[in-house]
């Protein structure tokens, strides 16, 4: 089997860090670069290497931003009385999508993992803690994941803020809209019978 040349090997390599890349995906990633005129792979990864150089965190709710402050706690408009922690910038994301909630976040930058060597100093725990006894805050929402991690990190912040003196709630999960029934896992029915509405 012929091998590739190592520059090309070590270009696959570094491509294969990649989140869900595969060595297949690697490498046609790989030759899409080598296809590119000089001029535009300068300009993809400069691209890449300014996105680097100029995001940094929000030094309030650690969200991604260019600035001190990201765009969410610029925002008068707000709810200051409510704050959803969520995992990461994704999740934080995904709501704003929603465009239906209209309070504060604050980003973990994970879930706790002890098996991962992810304890509570790792997170930004301590500084949601400062923010709620700050006194502004009257709901803490925890949207973290519904996984045994985001479980246990919701549970965690629980125990932590509800002698703080503020209203801890957590998102409901279950069913999406338009699924059957008989298709679901045992944990989300689970989940969707707990988060039943009087109707």
């Amino acid at each position: 089997m012929t091998e590739y040349p190592l520059p090309l090997e070590l270009m696959i390599e570094q491509l294969g860090k990649l989140p869900g890349v595969g060595k297949k995906t690697a490498a046609k990633y790989a030759f899409k670069l080598l296809s590119m005129t000089p001029e535009d792979l300068e300009h993809f990864t400069a691209v890449l290497l300014e996105g680097k150089r100029s995001i940094r965190s929000c030094r309030k709710c650690f969200n991604l931003c260019t600035d001190e402050l990201c765009p969410v706690c610029l925002d008068e408009e707000r709810n200051n009385g409510q704050i959803c922690v969520v995992e990461d910038f994704k999740t934080l994301m995904a709501i704003e999508r929603a465009r239906g909630y209209k309070g504060r976040f604050h980003v973990l930058g994970g879930a706790l993992s002890p098996i991962d060597g992810i304890g509570p100093d790792k997170l930004h725990i301590a500084e949601l803690a400062a923010r709620v006894k700050d006194g502004e805050a009257k709901e803490i929402i925890i949207a973290t994941n519904p996984t045994i991690e985001g479980e246990a990190t919701a549970m965690y912040l629980m125990r932590l803020l509800k002698p703080l003196g503020v209203t801890v709630t957590r998102l409901a999960y279950g069913m999406p809209v338009g699924a059957d029934l008989e298709y679901a896992d045992e944990v989300t029915l689970m989940k969707a019978l707990e988060g039943r509405k009087e109707i």
